[in-house]
């Protein structure tokens, strides 16, 4: 049995799924992967290089919009999710203020020297 609790927005959600023993199989058929490849829904690694190319253009201009940020981090690695990770790590970097505008996020280069991790 797998219990999922938590809610949506102000909804109070306790959910119960269960499985027997052939579901379980069939999941962890559809879950299997061959050796050296990734499983699905798992994220790729960010990149390091990336993600210091990704501090750095955010340290030279000193501020971005969250959507222009978007757009370059975009074009840096050609992919939306990859942006999408690298604004994440970035909101949770210590030297990045993040304000919410009435439009759009603004990313604030505050210091130096992001954690490489």
């Amino acid at each position: 049995m797998i219990r999922i609790r938590g809610h949506i927005g102000e909804w109070p959600v306790d959910l119960k799924i269960e499985l027997d023993e052939q579901d379980w199989a069939h999941l962890t058929r559809q879950l299997s992967v061959a050796p050296g490849e990734p499983a699905a829904g798992t994220a790729t690694p960010v990149d390091d290089s990336l993600w210091h190319t990704a501090r750095e253009r955010l340290r030279r201009a000193g501020r971005l919009d969250g959507p222009e940020l978007f757009a370059e981090l975009e074009a840096l690695t050609g992919s939306a999710s990859m942006a999408k990770r690298l604004l994440v790590r970035l909101r949770h970097c210590d030297q990045v203020r993040v304000e919410s505008g009435s439009n759009a996020a603004s990313y604030h280069w505050i210091g130096e020297g992001c954690p490489t991790s």
